[in-house]
């Protein structure tokens, strides 16, 4: 491992030692990866995810904050389909700017409150 995911890894122990979804606020987790950007919606009392998107079936050509805002508005709106009106956010190690900010900011602007 590099330092670089060691100290992503141990950023992600202390959040999530923090943070924990219920039925009526699940824990909204980003992982990111080098070309795409995946988001769950989970309830870590019953272990169920309640929604997820992720970019990885977009055709069209958009830089990567681009596709990760369609994939914050995606994730509202399957959301509010399965009922989902609050979350928790877990940045999941993560630095919360550029693509992490840009799916928060559309998850919001899509309805989510958190």
């Amino acid at each position: 491992m590099s330092a670089k995911t060691d100290r992503r890894k141990r950023i992600k122990a202390h959040i999530r030692h923090k943070v924990s979804g219920t039925a009526q606020r699940p824990r909204m987790s980003v992982f990111r990866s080098n070309t795409q950007i995946y988001v769950q919606v989970i309830d870590d009392v019953a272990g169920k995810t309640l929604a997820a998107a992720s970019s990885l079936g977009m055709k069209e050509k958009m830089n990567k904050t681009e596709q990760a805002a369609k994939v914050g508005a995606l994730i509202a709106k399957v959301a509010q389909e399965a009922g989902v009106k609050e979350v928790v956010f877990d940045r999941n190690g993560y630095l919360y700017h550029g693509r992490v900010k840009q799916l928060a900011d559309a998850a919001r602007e899509g309805g989510l409150k958190f």
